[in-house]
């Protein structure tokens, strides 16, 4: 009995050691899972014209990172993924409707989002009072804030086809 417990638990080792050579590394999944690219967005309303108002999620180690972060999500979803439609309304396409752009414009992007970039200029109007308490939700490490934003969006996407990042829209294909 006691040798097919041992083979047993022999056979178990092994096989979890094959599963773990074929995953992901814990790098890969970190990047995976953290990528500054991806955004929880919830449409909320019709600002004013040339505007996006919409309520987005942030993380961090306290309340008001998180709530930097949400801001810069808000810039970047607008940019590189685009907002979700909302009631009556079409989805909004992303203003980098180059693949990998962020990529691509790497420089550029990291000097655009460097903490207090230029981003924040195209952020017109937050509720940055302490979020309420179904917006902050207490994480293991840190917080999970949502704000609620308008981003001027017209005026992020001139300001992205003038410095040739983003491709006018009457330029064709």
């Amino acid at each position: 009995m006691l040798m097919k417990t041992k083979t047993l638990a022999l056979i178990a080792l092994a096989s979890l050691m094959v599963i773990t050579a074929n995953a992901q590394s814990r790098k890969e999944r970190k990047i995976l899972y953290s990528s500054q690219y991806n955004y929880e967005i919830e449409p909320v309303g019709v600002g004013q014209d040339g505007t996006k108002v919409f309520k987005v999620w942030g993380y961090g180690k306290d309340v008001n990172a998180a709530v930097m972060n949400a801001k810069e999500a808000a810039v970047a979803a607008c940019i590189f993924k685009g907002l979700p439609g909302g009631a009556g309304s079409a989805p909004t396409p992303a203003i980098c409707s180059q693949p990998n752009a962020e990529v691509t414009y790497a420089d550029y992007f990291d000097e655009f989002f460097k903490i207090g970039g230029k981003y924040l200029q195209y952020i017109a109007v937050t509720n940055d009072g302490d979020p309420a308490a179904e917006d902050r939700i207490k994480l293991k490490k840190g917080y999970k804030v949502a704000i609620y934003v308008q981003v001027m969006y017209d005026a992020l996407r001139k300001q992205l086809e003038a410095d040739g990042i983003a491709r006018r829209l009457d330029s064709g294909f």
